[in-house]
């Protein structure tokens, strides 16, 4: 026998939906000018779930915690949120883009105050299994999880700022940090990187100071664009690396390039070897041969011919060009296809195998700290295992 709520204790119905069957509650709480409000939330999936939200929902009510809900549909709460967001432009852009193509069109019109963990979970498995904006497939499920984490961060400042009571995202099942793990680094043994670069060298000279630089550094892309001449020490043999360079793209807007801080924020200086010095020599003359405008203090690095910032994305897509042109000339075998960022993987990897200690390259690299280093940098090379099976075995030895 079921039994009776009392007055005043609210109440459990069941609805049909194309889905099934759903529950909702219904409970009465008073406001502030003194009147009643009878609240109606639907959504829930089982009858249990529904009794919890209503014991919890009454009890709010009874120690003045409860909070209207709001009926702002969610994308018109997600552009007012994403205004309030003290951003980089670029990950503002980033924000916008994918709010704009995976939230907007499955969520975006519902009320925020009954937007439901299941209704979160519904949302991401059809992103996981159709949600590419070409109609071509689904997300991956690092994209997914991107996706999910501006969501729960922008309902959860609803949470606090009082929007509604509890956050949604609470209650729902994005892909694991496992399942969202980046794709696989690859990194070049020392051989193949000389290869490559003796290799450019002769085939591009001017682009070959740019994969070089990289190489020797372990620069983000975006770094070693923002690089102006001042900010480099041919003397001392070192470089500042003050800045980055990134794209920002907008809707109905295009792109724009713009220069900002490093990722973590922060200034790092980045010793040279002698090699590099003499390549960076030698790069400025030609340089200069060209227009003495492009070797001023203030001039940037790697600019274009009449001084302007190269494109990141063009930048990328040369170096692919070039490496591809580079494994036709010395063969597939001899050159492993890598992207351009991993050539600060293989900076980091050969290091790490040389030995040198993890904060010198945490440092070297820009990370916040050498934990990060560890975490990412656990790539070895071929042969590294039995050298270091070798190395006690002779340690037994001798």
């Amino acid at each position: 026998m079921t039994k009776r709520r009392h007055k005043g204790e609210g109440g459990i119905s069941e609805y049909r939906t194309r889905s099934g069957p759903r529950f909702l509650i219904k409970y009465p709480v008073s406001l502030e000018d003194g009147t009643t409000r009878v609240v109606l939330k639907r959504g829930f999936l089982t009858k249990k779930d529904a009794a919890a939200a209503l014991r919890s929902e009454i009890r709010k009510a009874e120690i003045g915690q409860w909070v209207p809900p709001s009926n702002q549909r969610l994308d018109a709460y997600l552009e007012d949120w994403i205004q309030g967001q003290r951003l980089s432009p670029s990950t503002v852009a980033s924000y916008r883009k994918n709010i704009r193509l995976h939230i907007d069109p499955h969520l975006g019109s519902g009320q925020v105050a009954r937007l439901t963990g299941p209704m979160v979970d519904i949302w991401m498995r059809k992103l996981e299994s159709s949600g590419r904006a070409d109609g071509t497939g689904g997300l991956s499920a690092r994209t997914v999880r991107y996706v999910f984490t501006i969501l729960r961060s922008a309902l959860s400042d609803a949470v606090k700022h009082g929007r509604f009571p509890a956050n949604p995202t609470d209650r729902s099942t994005p892909p694991s940090p496992s399942e969202a793990r980046p794709p696989e680094m690859q990194a070049w043994t020392a051989v193949e990187l000389g290869r490559f670069l003796r290799w450019a060298a002769a085939y591009d000279r001017d682009a070959a100071m740019g994969w070089r630089l990289l190489a020797a550094t372990g620069m983000r892309r975006g770094e070693a664009l923002a690089l102006r001449w001042r900010d480099i020490d041919l003397d001392a043999g070192r470089l500042a690396v003050r800045r980055s360079l990134g794209v920002i793209k907008t809707k109905g807007a295009g792109q724009q390039l713009v220069e900002g801080p490093t990722k973590t924020g922060q200034s790092r200086v980045v010793d040279l070897d002698a090699g590099t010095v003499a390549a960076l020599r030698a790069y400025r003359t030609a340089r200069n041969e060209v227009a003495g405008d492009l070797i001023r203090d203030g001039a940037l690095l790697f600019s274009n011919l009449d001084g302007s910032p190269r494109h990141p994305e063009r930048f990328s897509r040369q170096f692919v060009a070039h490496l591809s042109r580079a494994r036709q000339a010395l063969g597939c075998e001899q050159l492993p296809a890598i992207r351009l960022h991993d050539l600060r993987h293989t900076h980091a990897s050969l290091l790490l195998a040389d030995g040198v200690p993890v904060k010198v390259v945490s440092e070297r690299l820009g990370h916040a700290n050498a934990t990060i280093t560890l975490t990412v940098y656990q790539h070895v090379h071929p042969g590294m295992g039995r050298e270091a099976a070798d190395r006690f075995a002779a340690l037994l030895e001798g």
